[in-house]
């Protein structure tokens, strides 16, 4: 008798195990809600000429509190910058919706509440700020009404400074490389050891530079300390306002027009021969605070000034040097217009107007820029061309190569005179449009570092396993099932059997 009981517990035992496994299987329960594989962030880079919208992704696990970001794709926004609508209600809006449109489709929908989105404006805005700064912060309020009209999850819309574009640049360029953080053949993220490297950023309004420096920086606004991938990086970031590429041609065009006094003619000798046009002394000139110094006392405005180009580069060169002043310097050394900085020190990038301005050089003579000596070799030659020269051998239209050689000795003093590249340093500047498959700018690394504030997701604990082996298990408990059954049955049939006997 107590071996029959001990054989009805045990199949009793195999026959709840059974029901319980095959239940908690099949029974419906709340689904895993495991996290996306990324994280999305949005950067709009307001610039001086045009807005470019950039959408970066990174996993939700991060690195040392700080991303691993990689471009998802970009947006080039119809007309000038947010900047360019000073005056003109909607304007600067009306400007972003198409690429925010864009975003909205180019981001997964469940993602769009936890997708942060930032503007920065650069020079562009740092100027009207200078000029009209209620039109600059209405500006920014009617951008930013925009934005927060989309289902992601509006940060800011601000003005950068200039040391924090040179900052990020400086952060852009060196995460493309992998000096920060490398994905290593075992599966982990590493730290490569490699040296940082300096950036060079040329846009419409101001130019920048950013390195890391073991000298003492005398200036202390020159300073700004990053942490990055567990790793506190300390930069020399410099910018100056009005030196961009657009600021520096308009400068230049005011001095050659004062200094010859405003008459209906001017000879241009940065302009190619063969090239004329015309401007207007206020819209083309003299409306920018960058040529406030060079304004006549009385001038008519709406004044039309036909400028000849004459090619000729010792004089070209002469005029834009004067734009540069390397003088009255308070520090123990200085870059020019009595701004500190430090000696040069490795290898640079160098993008935006840098680098088209270098494709042209190229393409224009095929000398390789390999020292000061070669650069000025090449630059002579594209100043001594026709403007059908520069157009037949480019394929380029009269609007880009017109000012080919006023950018190119606008360089050649910048590198050499302003931030004192030498025949040791020439030859370590890269000129790149792209790295990595990303577009070399600050954007990306304003992103990059803006991650580090973002909460990273945990990953929640699976209620269920993944098809196949669910189904095994649950073959399993089944099996268990009518083994129970089965011996349950065989224990009754004995039983039964016994009685009959007896």
């Amino acid at each position: 008798m107590a071996l029959r009981d001990y054989r009805i517990i045990t199949a009793l035992v195999l026959l709840v195990l059974a029901i319980v496994g095959i239940v908690l299987l099949v029974f419906p329960a709340k689904d895993m809600e495991n996290p996306p594989e990324n994280m999305f962030g949005i950067v709009l880079d307001a610039g001086s000429s045009h807005t470019s919208m950039y959408i970066y992704k990174w996993l939700a696990d991060k690195q040392n509190d700080t991303g691993i970001v990689t471009q998802h794709s970009e947006c080039h926004a119809k007309g000038g910058g947010i900047s360019s609508y000073a005056g003109v209600r909607g304007g600067a809006a009306g400007s972003l919706k198409d690429c925010l449109k864009q975003a909205v489709k180019d981001i997964p929908k469940s993602r769009h509440h936890q997708t942060p989105l930032y503007l920065g404006a650069t020079a562009g805005m740092r100027l009207l700020g200078k000029v009209n700064a209620t039109e600059s912060k209405r500006v920014l309020k009617e951008v930013e009404k925009e934005m927060r009209s989309c289902p992601f999850k509006f940060k800011e819309a601000a003005i950068l400074s200039g040391q924090e574009e040179g900052a990020y640049g400086w952060v852009t360029v060196n995460y493309l490389l992998e000096n920060f953080a490398k994905y290593g053949f075992v599966g982990r993220w590493l730290n490569p050891g490699r040296q940082t490297i300096g950036a060079l950023d040329l846009g419409g309004a101001s130019t920048q530079i950013a390195f890391e420096t073991s000298e003492v920086v005398e200036d202390k606004d020159n300073v700004m300390e990053l942490k990055l991938y567990g790793k506190t990086y300390r930069l020399y970031t410099q910018s100056f306002l009005c030196y961009g590429q657009d600021q520096f041609l308009r400068k230049l065009l005011a001095h050659l027009i004062t200094t010859q006094g405003v008459k209906t003619q001017v000879s241009h000798p940065c302009y190619p021969q063969q090239y004329n046009t015309s401007v207007k002394l206020g819209h083309d000139v003299f409306d920018s605070p960058c040529t406030q110094s060079y304004k006549p006392a009385s001038f008519d405005p709406q004044k039309s000034v036909r400028v000849v180009g004459t090619g000729d580069y010792r004089s070209c060169l002469d005029s834009v040097t004067k734009l540069f002043s390397f003088e009255n310097c308070s520090y123990s050394k200085c870059s020019f217009n009595g701004v500190f900085q430090p000696n040069v020190t490795g290898n640079f990038m160098a993008f935006s107007a840098f680098f088209f301005t270098h494709k042209y050089i190229n393409s224009l003579t095929n000398i390789p820029i390999t020292s000061p000596s070669r650069l000025k070799e090449a630059i002579q030659l594209i100043c001594n061309m026709t403007i059908s020269e520069m157009t037949a051998k480019t394929k380029q239209s009269e609007k880009y190569m017109k000012n080919v050689c006023a950018v190119s000795n606008f360089v050649q003093v910048l590198l050499l005179q302003g931030y004192g590249f030498n025949n040791h340093s020439l030859p370590s500047i890269s000129f790149e449009k792209q790295a990595g498959g990303a577009s070399v700018g600050w954007a990306l690394g304003y992103m990059l570092s803006l991650s580090s504030m973002i909460p990273g997701e945990r990953l929640g604990l699976m209620k269920a396993l993944p098809l196949g082996p669910w189904a095994g298990i649950l073959f399993l408990f089944i099996t268990l099932l009518f083994i129970a059954l089965g011996y349950l049955l065989m224990i009754y049939r004995s039983t039964k059997s016994k009685e009959g006997i007896v």
